[in-house]
């Protein structure tokens, strides 16, 4: 049966299609005979409880510089859709979590990929917290000394905001780096939330492992491996990616919070892993899907609208 999807994503003219895990969604949807629409969240309305946005006929082709098409723009009450993907990238705040009221108004009678409720009460940096065996050691605060303090006691740390996303804002302050205060200042201008100071893992430097998960089962990996001149293994500030199999530590992990992550309705979830060490859940955007692939990877994109196809039979 073809379903009616709306992808509420970054204007996909912005995107880069060789890495976007959101492009290769729509690719797998149009190749099963969903009818795609478009829109950005900015387009999202409600009224009178009624939920809507205005909203573009989507075909998608896999051709860098000529890969959509849109239609006329029309607005479209998104109960009558059977599938809405929440896909536009982080930051998480306000506006992101406005979006998220809105479309819970809908879900699940359209399904909301992933849950909307659950995406607000369970960002990335706090949700992993429920987990302290499998983390490094992890301090949440604006309060200076207890930073102080918790540097004093490992030395090297990581300091990073706790809704930042791709690598935006992280520090990694090395034992004896005099930068911190000046740190914590220019942070406390620039955030109103608390910061995270995260034990350092020399294990970074070997790689940042992305593990993607559907229904909390484990599906695929890449690692992520940090250039020479910095502390971060995101690909887009120079990261690379390798191919890569799970340890039995990994396995660990992901059979740990896989229950987790069904009771909320998290279809389709990325999961970062150091060394021993799980640091994120990400359950917004999470991307990697095309690289898995490219490695000889599964089809993740495929499993996932086996997962979802499934949830709307």
């Amino acid at each position: 049966m073809a379903l009616k999807v709306a992808v509420q994503m970054d204007h996909i003219n912005s995107i880069r299609i060789g890495g976007d895990t959101t492009f290769a969604l729509c690719l797998e949807a149009q190749k099963r005979g969903h009818n795609l629409y478009h829109y950005t969240p900015d387009r999202l309305s409600m009224r009178d409880g009624v939920v809507s946005a205005r909203v573009e006929e989507l075909s998608v082709r896999d051709i860098e510089g000529d890969h959509f098409t849109l239609g006329k723009p029309i607005s479209r009450d998104l109960s009558e859709m059977d599938v809405v993907l929440l896909r536009q990238d982080p930051p998480f705040d306000m506006n992101y979590i406005t979006t998220t009221h809105i479309l819970e108004r809908i879900h699940p009678k359209t399904l909301v990929v992933n849950d909307p409720a659950w995406v607000r009460n369970s960002p990335e940096k706090i949700f992993v917290t429920e987990f302290p065996d499998l983390m490094p050691e992890t301090l949440i605060t604006k309060d200076s000394q207890e930073i102080a303090a918790f540097r004093k006691e490992f030395g090297d740390i990581i300091l990073k905001p706790l809704y930042g996303n791709g690598g935006a804002g992280v520090f990694h302050l090395a034992d004896g780096d005099r930068n911190l205060t000046s740190l914590l200042e220019m942070f406390g201008q620039m955030f109103r939330e608390p910061f995270i100071a995260q034990r350092y893992l020399k294990d970074v430097r070997a790689g940042d492992k992305r593990i993607i998960l559907i229904d909390g089962e484990p599906v695929g990996a890449i690692n992520r491996v940090p250039s020479e001149t910095d502390a971060r293994s995101n690909m887009h500030v120079g990261g690379r990616a390798e191919k890569t199999e799970l340890t039995e530590r990994e396995r660990e992990i992901c059979a740990r919070i896989g229950p987790s992550l069904r009771e909320r309705g998290f279809i389709l979830v990325g999961i970062d892993v150091i060394g021993d060490y799980m640091t994120e859940i990400n359950v917004t955007s999470p991307t990697g899907i095309r690289e898995v692939k490219r490695f000889g990877g599964a089809d993740i994109a495929a499993l996932f609208w086996d997962a979802v196809e499934a949830k709307r039979s």
